[in-house]
């Protein structure tokens, strides 16, 4: 047996969370083994970001039941920089803008916190910045900006992803990455997600409502949740039928006991 089998990337049980003493997500399970990229799709309020944010440890959601693994050990009890530091990264849908702060200094700042002060010194620091630079179509002038200070929904995202390649989390969640981004912008930051997890012994996870960044993704398993459960899991296609025939279809399917491999 391979060891992500024994001990996934991610292992979320019976996940049950509420917020102001609302339910929202009702007992939800995801497995990702090592080397693996899946996908939350479904409706707005149904609890995809929820999820994001419970995983990172937002303090705002009360977990009633249920617990979230990393390699077989529970996160729960840490705080967000303690799972930040044990592998887990949370591409925010909304990242914050930060004036005065500089690109280049935070993503310095970042590498050496997480991966540790080596990594985010000298050449070697450098060329991975230049070449993860490069692969997301990102001028070396960006690093003289400001954190995410008048950027574009576009800059935001591949900014978001350039962190994800320098930092190398062994679990990326990613929240509409594909948010804001045109045809050529997805594709390229679908290339920084195969890049970080594919080949390697990293996992990650997509939050998004529609099947564009999946057609370049191809996630290895797609999780379709409505009103805070997880209805139906499948493969690539199942994005595809999403697409095309909504989710009202979707319902009617699984209450008929359809399942999408």
């Amino acid at each position: 047996m391979h060891l992500s089998d024994e001990n996934p990337i991610l292992n979320i049980i019976d996940l049950q969370v509420g917020i102001d003493g609302n339910q929202i997500l009702k007992g939800i399970d995801i497995k990702i083994p090592s080397g693996e990229i899946h996908a939350i799709m479904g409706r707005n309020g149904s609890g995809k970001t929820t999820t994001a944010n419970v995983i990172m440890g937002h303090p705002s959601y009360e977990v009633e039941g249920g617990d979230v693994l990393l390699e077989g050990e529970s996160i729960l009890e840490m705080e967000p920089w303690e799972r930040s530091r044990a592998g887990v990264f949370l591409s925010f849908q909304y990242p914050q803008a930060v004036p005065g702060l500089q690109v280049g200094n935070f993503l310095r700042k970042s590498v050496g916190s997480v991966r540790g002060d080596d990594a985010a010194r000298g050449s070697t620091f450098r060329e991975e910045l230049k070449s993860a630079m490069s692969k997301l179509n990102m001028p070396p002038s960006f690093l003289s900006r400001y954190v995410n200070d008048g950027f574009s929904g576009g800059e935001k995202k591949r900014f978001e992803v350039l962190q994800m390649m320098l930092l190398r989390p062994r679990l990326a969640v990613l929240d509409e990455t594909d948010s804001g981004l045109d045809i050529d912008g997805i594709r390229t930051v679908a290339e920084g997600i195969n890049d970080v997890v594919r080949g390697t012994d990293n996992g990650a996870l997509i939050i998004t409502h529609y099947s564009r960044i999946l057609e370049h993704v191809r996630p290895d398993r797609i999780h379709v949740m409505i009103g805070g459960k997880i209805v139906t899991s499948g493969g690539p296609g199942l994005a595809t039928l999403l697409e095309e025939n909504g989710y009202d279809w979707l319902e009617q399917r699984v209450a008929e006991g359809e399942e999408f491999e």
